[in-house]
This record gives structure tokens, sequence and C-alpha cells, in this order.
């Protein structure tokens, strides 16, 4: 069951998470709904905790925002002692609004506007990870400027790539993100960052991918990032203080997957950066890694109702949801796969094939090519799992219907951490 939260049960034919009913969840808050069980967010963040204190030289998690982000995510994470990596100025706005310590965030991005750079300084944020010679020039420009000291680390695409799908490899040579080693551009980056003296330019950070289970290319980045430090310090006389090999541990969203270990990832890269530090005569920097989908992805369940059955003769008949392509995009985007339990029936043998298709008004909006499944009729419910992780972060207001609504659950409770979305809230926005 490694695909369904810490707290899932099927006890008496009916499916529960953290003690609660989803058929009556389903039926007191509608569908779709986003059910998180707040146990398996913590105790994940808990084995990336225990996991990397193993290091010697220290070490930070940093949980990746832009997996999921709202004020309970963010409180939850400070409970849990975990820091925040966020992409935007909005993205820290949230972490604000929630009571988040900013100094304890820190921000990334390729594209990142001047003013939201500028703003994040003001506002006190612990790190920059700068991606290009633009943004450096311009934190640069704004630090002196304001006359204040920000922390930064720079961001290097080590020509190593990771990740199942094309669209989720970040640490290719020609990848839009970070300075390029090979062309020289990291240590010209490295010597401009280490020369400015209102930046403290403490480290280097690193990302090859998503969906990571070979740690192959994560300790191929390690060294890399170790020998660009080294030339650093040969030819600038740069020390590097702390080190960043991103995250992207994977997360299995089908049965016939596997997830990452959290403990086998903390330890490879514990172990890795010990013996890269050792065999040049570098002190153990602080390492910071930066899990999201690792954190929050099983947590999370989509439920749908069941709208209509579409027959066929020679393919699967087809299953129509309440939701799809506006709150799940991945599908479409990535080829994403996922499984799904008929609510009404999650113990009842599976012996029809449908595909399940999304409400939306796109042919590639089917959410579960083929599927099989007990007898499944209109009304019943679909309960998706893994669906915690770049399903709501990037849904969409398409064909004008809102965004569903979000509870967190534990110990028998639920409750609405974010409400579903009207056509008032969508028209708010019109002039």
């Amino acid at each position: 069951m490694m695909i369904w939260p810490d707290t899932v049960s099927t006890t008496d034919d009916t499916l529960s998470i953290a003690g609660c009913a989803v058929i009556e969840l389903a039926r007191t808050y509608g569908t779709p709904l986003y059910i998180f069980d707040e146990q398996t967010i913590r105790n994940a963040a808990r084995a990336f905790r225990a996991g990397m204190a193993q290091y010697a030289g220290g070490t930070s998690v940093f949980y990746a925002g832009k997996a999921l982000l709202n004020s309970a995510v963010v409180q939850l994470m400070a409970e849990e002692e975990i820091n925040l990596d966020v992409v935007s100025l909005n993205e820290l706005a949230i972490a604000r609004y929630a009571g988040f310590d900013v100094s304890h965030c820190h921000l990334h991005g390729n594209g990142t506007p001047v003013r939201e750079l500028e703003v994040a300084v003001r506002w006190g944020i612990g790190r920059i990870i700068i991606d290009n010679f633009d943004q450096l020039h311009a934190l640069i420009n704004i630090t002196q400027t304001l006359n204040l000291q920000q922390t930064v680390l720079l961001r290097i695409a080590p020509d190593v790539a990771a990740g199942g799908h094309a669209k989720i490899q970040t640490g290719k040579a020609t990848s839009k993100f970070g300075f390029n080693i090979a062309d020289g551009s990291a240590l010209r980056a490295i010597e401009v960052a280490n020369s400015a003296e209102t930046l403290d330019f403490i480290g280097l950070h690193a990302h090859t991918g998503s969906q990571i289970r070979d740690f192959g290319a994560l300790r191929k980045t390690i060294v890399r990032l170790f020998a660009l430090a080294h030339a650093a310090r040969e030819q600038h006389g740069w020390e590097m203080r702390e080190l960043s090999p991103g995250g992207g541990l994977a997360v299995a969203t089908h049965p016939d997957e596997s997830s990452g270990d959290i403990a086998a990832y903390c330890a490879a890269i514990s172990e890795t950066v010990t013996r890269a530090a050792e065999k040049i005569g570098f002190p153990l920097p602080h390492v910071s890694i930066e899990p999201g989908r690792a954190l929050v992805a099983r947590a999370g369940v989509a439920v749908y109702r069941v709208t209509g059955n579409k027959r066929l003769t020679n393919a699967p008949d087809f299953l129509h949801i309440n939701g799809g392509l506006g709150d799940n995009v991945r599908p479409s985007m990535y080829g994403a796969r996922y499984t799904a339990c008929n609510v009404n029936h999650p113990n009842a043998p599976a012996e029809s094939t449908y595909s399940i298709a999304g409400r939306y008004c796109e042919s590639g909006d089917i959410l579960i090519p083929t599927l099989t499944l007990p007898d499944t009729k209109t009304g019943n419910l679909l309960a998706v799992p893994v669906s915690g992780a770049y399903t709501l972060s990037m849904a969409s207001n398409y064909n004008g219907i809102g965004r569903p609504a979000v509870l967190f659950v534990r110990d028998g409770d639920a409750r609405v951490v974010q409400r579903r979305e009207t056509w008032q809230d969508i028209v708010r926005r019109d002039v």
C-alpha cells in the first residue's frame, strides 16, 4: 500500500484515511476533493531529518514549496522544523502570511523579476540561489543600494541529467537553469560573486531532475560541484561553506513503480560529500537538500465522482469524472501514471476495464487511460492516491471551473484548509 497514505484502511468495506471515511467526507464537502493525511507528511519530514542527521557537517532540509503550497502546509513544515524553498515573491508572501520565518527560506528561479529579488532582500530572506549573470549583477546592485548583506549560492548546471521524462531533467548543460561548467561561466560567476562586498557567497547548488531512483547521477553531480569548488579555491581563493544537491527523490504514483528510499537517498548524499571533501582536503560543508514531492505526494488523495459511462465496443468504456485536467495536469503534461480505487466498493474484485476521462474540453484530458475496477456506476466515487504534489500547485480555471476544496485529516478529524473555488472567486479579477 505504499502508494496510499500511511493511515489508509478499508475496514468494513469503507475506505478511510486517518480514521475519516472518504464517503462521508465527500458527502460533507463535495467533490472533487483533495484529502491530505497530516501524519504521512510528518513521517516523511522526520525521515528526511533523521537521514541527514547522520552527516557530520551540519544539514538543513528545505521543502520545495512548488510541489504544494498553502498556509496549512507551511505551518506543518514549521512544526516539523523543515525550512522552505520558494520560487516567487508570492510563494514567499504565502509563507509570511502563514507566520513562517522568512530567514529560513531560500528563493530560486531563473527568470525572477528584479522587483521580486529586491523585496525578498528587504524582507530578510535567508538565501537567494542565483541562476544567471543578469540575476547576479541585479542582486549586487540591489544590495549595494539598500546597503544590506545577502547570503547567496550559485546554481550550477552540472551536465548531469536525471529523471524519467525530459521535462523534469534540469541538470543538463543545455538546461535553462544554472551556470554552465564547461564553458567557464560557472567559474566566472564565482569570481564575480566572491568579489561582491554585499554578497555573502557561501556555496553551490545543483538540481539534476525529479523522480530520481538511481543515485548515480546524484553522486556524479556532487563530485562535479566539489571539482568546481576546488578550481575556485585554486583560482580565486574562495572556500565553499555550503553545498546543495537539490531534491528530486522519486515517488511512485502507480503500483508498478517504486519509490526512492529516503534513508538511502540521504546516505548517498552524506557518503559522497564526505568522500569528495576528504579527497581534495576540504572541510565538510553544510549540506542542504530540497525534497518537495517526496514530502507531500503520497499524503494526498484526490476524490472524484463518476458522472457518466460511455460504452464502447472495441475499447475500454469511458468513466467520466467531475475533475481531471484542471486539477491534475500531470498525465497530459508528463504522461504521469495513476491508479484509482472505487470508494464505494474498495475490497470488491476488479473485473471491468475502464478509461478514466476528465470533464475538460480536451481530448487529452484522460486521467488514467486503462484501469481495472469493480463494476463502477454513475454516482460512485473514485479515489486517486499520490495526488499531493504538482497537482493543485499547477491547477487552473480552464473551462471556468473552480479549484477543489482541500482537507487535512488527522486522528478522525477533518478540517478545511482551502475552500472550494466558486464562480464569484473567478470573476473577482474582472474589471
